[in-house]
């Protein structure tokens, strides 16, 4: 929306500041209307980079974790990509514009039916929503290219490792509350490569429906 465009404007020169270099990745963010993706009481914080609470005490999260995190995907927009953790849809939506096609799971209902309702207006149709318990995949349409997760456990679930492609892309949050760091895993033909990226703080992936 016009009212939101200096606002938008400073946040892309934030995250440039903070080191976030990636050209698709800036484009993406300032593509998406983060204001339509919080709460209405919420609107004028939506280009603070700042994560915000949205329903269900769920939160969106803050621009530059949703930068570094998507920057560590290196899409080239030829990729298939699985999201754990829907929310509000925020993420899903960057993704959309970076790769082939998203598969975003959600296990609170209520959250998935108001993103489904976003993407639409939005008019975005290279993804895939389902209502399902996020820890254990989405089976059917493995392997992914890449896998993020956008709520945090203390042990990544090895099921989700599995429908990983060699050679794909996984960002997590890993670890217990108040300690988790984002981490970075790559499969290859003889394991996974793990690096940390930096520390942060999501909310818990809940298993079961």
């Amino acid at each position: 929306m016009q009212e939101f465009h200096t606002e938008k404007a400073q946040l892309i020169m934030t995250l440039r500041g903070m080191g976030v270099l990636d050209p698709a990745v800036l484009s993406a963010l300032e593509a998406v209307p983060r204001e339509l993706f919080v709460p209405a009481a919420l609107r004028q914080h939506a280009y603070e980079n700042a994560s915000l609470p949205i329903a269900l005490d769920q939160t969106i999260s803050q621009p530059y974790v949703v930068a570094r995190m998507t920057e560590a995907l290196q899409l080239t927009g030829r990729e298939r990509v699985l999201e754990i953790g829907c929310g509000s849809g925020y993420q899903a939506a960057i993704l959309t514009f970076l790769c082939r096609r998203v598969y975003s799971m959600e296990r609170l209902k209520p959250l998935l039916v108001d993103a489904e309702n976003r993407l639409r207006d939005l008019r975005i149709s290279n993804i895939s929503l389902r209502h399902s318990d996020g820890a254990k995949g989405w089976p059917e349409a493995a392997p992914f290219d890449r896998i993020i997760l956008t709520c945090g456990s203390r042990k990544i679930p090895d099921i989700l490792l599995q429908q990983l492609k060699i050679d794909g892309i996984m960002v997590a949050p890993e670890g217990a509350d108040g300690a988790q760091q984002l981490v970075v895993i790559t499969r290859r033909e003889t394991g996974f490569e793990r690096n940390i990226l930096m520390p942060v703080t999501f909310v818990p992936l809940i298993e079961g429906c």
